[in-house]
């Protein structure tokens, strides 16, 4: 599997999102996303949470007062790129929350991560028309934040918990990932997902805390 995810070219500087004024966000952004360690089968059974591995752009979203920021996996604006995902994520979010996920662009044959990489276009009017035509979406799998609250240091499990309650009435293009404690069923989607456009499937430590920058997943 090859660990593209998030990948895009350097078309802002490195602290185009430092904030000159007051943050508006439970957590102030940048912030180094969790990542995972490469592996040729899951592990062993144990206390994991199992999840599907998303092929397309990682990205932290930031929800505080009436705006949105969308972080990248290495640490730069998104909103731009994704100006309809933007505004969804305004409206469907709760405020004060601080989400890790992936943008991702579905179509009848799967995720289409070349659709992504056309979106990172200098040009308003270019990405405004492909916005329109293969517009996005944001699958979340772990909450930072919640209720204006920094929830980074609870475990794995509990802020999957959090994360349930927080999306639960959310809809598209806003979406929460599917997850699992069944070792079988995961097994099961890791030979099926392969097919769908999907890069794997990601398994958490149930008990682990957010680590930032860290490999700590698998």
């Amino acid at each position: 599997m090859q660990e593209r995810s998030g990948a895009l070219v350097s078309l802002y500087p490195a602290n185009a999102m430092s904030p000159k004024r007051s943050s508006p966000f439970a957590i102030d952004p940048p912030i180094e996303p969790m990542l995972a360690k490469l592996a040729e089968e899951l592990p062993p059974e144990g206390p994991f949470l199992y999840e599907p591995k998303w092929d397309g752009f990682r990205a932290i979203v930031f929800r505080g007062g009436d705006d949105v920021f969308i972080q990248s996996r290495d640490l730069r604006p998104l909103d731009r790129y994704f100006p309809e995902l933007h505004d969804a994520l305004i409206e469907k979010l709760p405020e004060g929350c601080v989400v890790d996920g992936e943008i991702v662009i579905a179509t009848g044959h799967g995720l289409d991560f070349d659709a992504l990489q056309m979106r990172l276009h200098p040009a308003a009017s270019r990405v405004a028309k492909l916005a329109k035509d293969t517009p996005s979406r944001f699958v979340a799998f772990d909450v930072l934040a919640a209720g204006g609250t920094d929830v980074r240091g609870l475990p794995q499990g509990e802020r999957r918990s959090l994360l349930e309650k927080l999306l639960a009435k959310v809809r598209r293009p806003v979406h929460l990932t599917p997850m699992t404690r069944d070792r079988d069923l995961a097994v099961e989607w890791l030979a099926r997902f392969e097919g769908a456009g999907l890069d794997g499937v990601i398994a958490k430590p149930g008990d682990a805390v957010y680590q930032p920058g860290k490999r700590a997943m698998i």
